[in-house]
């Protein structure tokens, strides 16, 4: 099958040549703060999260990794002392990864180099675009 004859097929084969570049341009954007795209995911979903906890199930689907994973990527993250383990006070099997107050803070810096190589990696498309193309994404 030509991607060029199925509009579908070929979204998707742009859409993940698009993504790769982006995760390889934020790495290294974030990389002055110590951290990846995919540990910044993951402090963000704490960030914005009830009391910046989840349980580790809830956060490997808000990033979308597996459980196991979401485990080898938070490892180093608790080395580092960016996030940390909490026991669950309502059943002792289910542990929780808290945000650390250091990782709040490496967090928030982070949140500003990542808006701004944001706004400069789409700056081809207006605002009007970006919103039209956010809506799109959220259907699919």
């Amino acid at each position: 099958m030509n991607p060029s004859t199925n509009p579908a097929l070929a979204l998707v084969l742009k859409s993940a040549l698009l993504w790769s570049d982006m995760v390889k341009q934020a790495d290294v954007q974030l990389s002055v703060h110590g951290i990846s795209f995919s540990e910044f995911c993951i402090l963000h979903q704490l960030a914005t999260a009830p009391q910046q906890r989840l349980s580790r199930i809830e956060l490997a689907k808000a990033v979308g990794l597996s459980a196991s994973g979401i485990t080898r990527l938070l490892q180093p993250m608790e080395k580092i002392q960016l996030v940390e383990k909490e026991q669950n006070a309502r059943d002792a099997r289910i542990s929780l990864v808290k945000l650390s107050d250091g990782g709040l803070q490496i967090y928030q810096d982070a949140l500003q180099s990542l808006g701004f190589f944001a706004s400069q990696f789409m700056s081809p498309l207006t605002t009007k675009q970006l919103e039209t193309l956010t809506d799109l994404l959220t259907r699919l």
